[in-house]
């Protein structure tokens, strides 16, 4: 049976439909995504924030991260749809993205409606919290959602739809440092953005998508890959990620937090292992499975670097 005729709203226990309901919103990396207002506020603050903050916060977060990545294949729905019925459907063993299904709706498993409805009340509950925490907050969460969709639209248009999402991932960070401080400084602010603009673009969406570069030039979609081949992403990668491992570094000194030199014992290692290292590898072998690898080690990057900011600041 084909994976588009599987019928929406199948009888499929509770627990199966849930997982469904997960694999569109790709809750796996989403949690590991919330590291990243984590690590901003604490990057800022140099402590742990009140507890009412920290709550709401983490609410907050998750919500809008599950509403994101379910926007992305809400917009994306026919484009998924047509990728799979002309190429099938392509899951990287050990793909983090793929842990319980990809693309869900596109498969037919999820009805667009449900797609919809999941979207939008986990979007509101982001929404809300963003407001309370501070409506700088929620206009920054209203941009993020606008730009994944541009970003989305623009996937026969052209390859710069990668600068978009870098702009995306950068939102949930910027967006905790205003939910601390609603006059953060601009230096720090312009680091911190570059910081984790360049870690999604080298180490997440060119990576990602070149392990789709075979259906995307069957399809004509135009992302870097496609656009430039294996040597230019390659290269686009590796310099993408010197310069996040180079602004890791700089944020020591533009962070008024007082860290310890813990964070350079963390944080050179956790850029040299999670980062350079494989892009390094897939610079030389220019092989797809190694790029679905450094997308997956690129993944847990925010999560390590906060801990090493946490124990910088107790430590």
């Amino acid at each position: 049976m084909s994976v588009l005729s599987n019928p929406a709203g199948l009888a499929l226990p509770i627990a199966s439909r849930i997982k469904l309901f997960m694999a569109l919103s790709r809750t796996p990396h989403g949690l590991l995504d919330m590291a990243t207002p984590a690590l901003a506020a604490l990057l800022w603050l140099g402590t742990i924030p009140s507890v009412d903050v920290v709550v709401l916060g983490l609410i907050t977060a998750f919500a809008g991260y599950t509403a994101v990545y379910a926007l992305n294949d809400v917009v994306d729905y026919r484009a998924d749809r047509e990728k799979i019925r002309e190429c099938g459907l392509n899951c990287t063993s050990g793909d983090l993205d793929s842990v319980y299904a990809r693309h869900p709706l596109a498969q037919g498993l999820l009805s667009l409606k449900e797609g919809i409805v999941w979207t939008a009340a986990w979007g509101m509950v982001a929404l809300i919290g963003a407001y309370l925490l501070n409506p700088a907050c929620a206009v920054i969460f209203i941009l993020g959602c606008v730009a994944e969709a541009i970003y989305c639209l623009m996937l026969r248009l052209s390859y710069l739809r990668v600068l978009v999402s870098g702009g995306v991932k950068s939102a949930g960070g910027i967006a905790a440092v205003y939910a601390v401080m609603p006059n953060p400084s601009a230096p720090f602010l312009v680091a911190f953005f570059l910081w984790l603009f360049f870690w999604e673009i080298g180490g997440q969406n060119v990576p990602n998508d070149w392990s789709d570069m075979d259906e995307d030039c069957r399809l004509r979609a135009e992302t870097l890959p496609v656009k430039f081949g294996a040597e230019g992403s390659a290269k686009v990668i590796l310099g993408s990620l010197v310069i996040a491992v180079l602004m890791s570094v700089a944020l020591y000194w533009l962070t008024p937090a007082r860290l310890s030199a813990i964070y350079f014992a963390g944080a050179v290692p956790a850029g040299l292992i999670l980062l350079i290292m494989p892009a390094w590898r897939l610079y030389v072998e220019k092989q797809p499975a190694l790029a679905s690898v450094l997308f997956n080690r690129a993944s847990y990057y925010p999560v390590t670097m906060f801990t090493v900011i946490l124990l910088s600041a107790i430590i």
